[in-house]
């Protein structure tokens, strides 16, 4: 049997330089899985109002939003983006953060980026105070939603999400932050 050595991940704060590299991971980690399952031009209006250099900057100066970027050898594998704020009704915590986005880049899937990006996410949400972690993801997203399960996130309501003239459906997921940020059955 042969085992594969781990790759060294490490995860960093962002800041306003990585607005263009944030602008483009997103755009491609979100075109990846679900162009196929959308109209271009649906895509394309999403992806002109979510990703735009302009829009990560906004976001990178926002005190409620705090992203962290994984990398392999210094190069960019992914990002998530956590935000302090109101959360939907359906969200239960007396401190809530959500996270906004999370992204592995296609060639990092199944390579460990997304568990070292969670348990920082995990880690950042307990070092603010935070009581729970939520999140929202496309119910048709199959693989998204294994790990989320996984990560112990339970479904706990829906809301829509607009993909460009497209009005579709998100799951509201949550789970306790918790000091061991291990997924479970590891």
């Amino acid at each position: 049997m042969i085992h594969a050595r781990p790759i060294p991940i490490t995860i960093r704060q962002a800041n306003q330089a990585d607005s263009a590299l944030l602008s483009h991971i997103g755009a491609e980690a979100f075109s990846d899985p679900f162009g196929a399952d959308n109209t271009t031009h649906d895509m394309e209006l999403y992806l002109r109002d979510s990703f735009s250099p302009e829009i990560q900057n906004a976001e990178l100066a926002d005190p409620s939003s705090f992203f962290l970027i994984a990398e392999v050898n210094r190069q960019p594998a992914g990002y998530a983006r956590l935000r302090e704020g109101s959360p939907p009704a359906a969200v239960t915590g007396s401190r809530p953060i959500e996270i906004v986005r999370f992204y592995a880049r296609t060639r990092w899937i199944g390579r460990g980026v997304a568990p070292a990006l969670m348990h920082a996410c995990l880690e950042e949400a307990q070092a603010r105070g935070c009581d729970t972690i939520w999140l929202d993801v496309w119910e048709r997203n199959k693989r998204a939603r294994a790990f989320y399960d996984k990560w112990g996130f339970k479904k706990v309501g829906t809301q829509p999400l607009r993909l460009g003239n497209d009005v579709q459906s998100d799951l509201i997921m949550q789970r306790p932050v918790s000091t061991t940020g291990r997924p479970n059955n590891s």
